[in-house]
């Protein structure tokens, strides 16, 4: 469980690589991202009617189904776990979404826990947040616990990295990975970031790795966390790798964090949803796929879910 109360104020220490400079960020704003007839044709290949129910799935069954970026439903033991929820249209600056969330929010069940990987408005997202009732138990990194509670949330516990919250027979852990945080001009890596690990009692361990570039992270949670059963891996937003690297995996990153991981099942993420960068629209998976074939695993293991699509265990 946290103890706010010894947190310290910060946390650029846990750091991994340096933040990018203001000439950096410049440089950036001026790299071309996706036009508006690019991600038109994506959505269309993309795109499918939003899910207006899920499919059943009983308690000795888990079911991860895929909304879009990194939002998933998972449900497992018995529990419904929403990660990093954005059912947004837009998440600030001016950034639209070019595919619909894959499941109607009318067609979700009693959520029991709600994991939060960072405050990176494309993971936190106010106007899906304020949706939910305010008895949702709310599992944020430390430091973030205030912006909840400031909404009224009654149940929220804000861990640091190896720390858990148990609700019924699922456990979630806290675990580091390669990224930051900001949400406004002030408070640059005044929260944590990270991702999490869901297990419940005889079940099977998944591992949603939220934001991340690679590095060692994966092999400090294979060490500690064996026995990983699905991971749920970002494959976009890598290009160009001069800005990118330091924070987010490219496909080829994510074939070899899974190799660390010491897992077999990956469900790629965090593409398909927002034009973040400048790499075609459409290649993440293909690349992923190419490397994947090329490290010899096995192509059944490597789950492509199409937004809105279920795949069970």
């Amino acid at each position: 469980m946290s103890d706010s109360s010894r947190r310290p104020r910060g946390f650029a220490d846990r750091l991994t690589a340096p933040l990018p400079s203001a000439r950096d960020v410049a440089r950036m704003a001026r790299e071309p991202r996706p036009s508006a007839a690019e991600q038109a044709r994506a959505g269309a290949v993309l795109a499918l009617p939003p899910r207006t129910s899920l499919p059943p799935v009983g308690p000795d069954t888990t079911a991860v189904t895929w909304v879009g970026h990194a939002t998933f439903v998972v449900r497992t033991g018995g529990h419904t776990i929403l990660t990093d929820p954005v059912w947004s249209r837009r998440i600030p600056p001016f950034i639209a979404r070019y595919t619909p969330p894959g499941v109607d929010w009318a067609a979700l069940p009693r959520i029991d826990a709600v994991v939060i990987s960072h405050n990176h408005y494309d993971h936190l997202d106010a106007p899906t947040i304020r949706r939910l009732p305010r008895s949702t138990p709310m599992l944020v990194p430390a430091g973030l616990a205030h912006w909840f509670r400031r909404r009224g949330f009654r149940d929220v516990t804000d861990l640091d990295w190896w720390q858990s919250r148990r609700i019924g027979a699922l456990t979630c852990t806290f675990v580091p990975t390669h990224h930051w945080s900001r949400r406004g001009l002030t408070d640059t890596n005044r929260s944590l970031w990270g991702g999490w690990v869901l297990a419940t009692d005889g079940g099977p361990t998944i591992y949603f790795a939220g934001d991340t570039g690679y590095g060692p992270r994966f092999a400090e949670v294979a060490a500690r966390r064996r026995g990983l059963d699905v991971a749920l891996l970002p494959i976009g937003a890598y290009e160009p790798r001069w800005f990118m690297r330091n924070q987010h995996m490219n496909p080829e990153d994510a074939v070899r964090a899974a190799a660390d991981l010491g897992v077999r099942r990956v469900v790629p993420m965090h593409w398909g949803t927002f034009a973040l960068s400048t790499e075609p629209l459409l290649e993440p998976p293909e690349r992923l796929r190419t490397a994947w074939q090329a490290a010899g695993r096995d192509p059944s293991d490597l789950w492509r879910l199409g937004i809105g699509e279920t795949r069970t265990m």
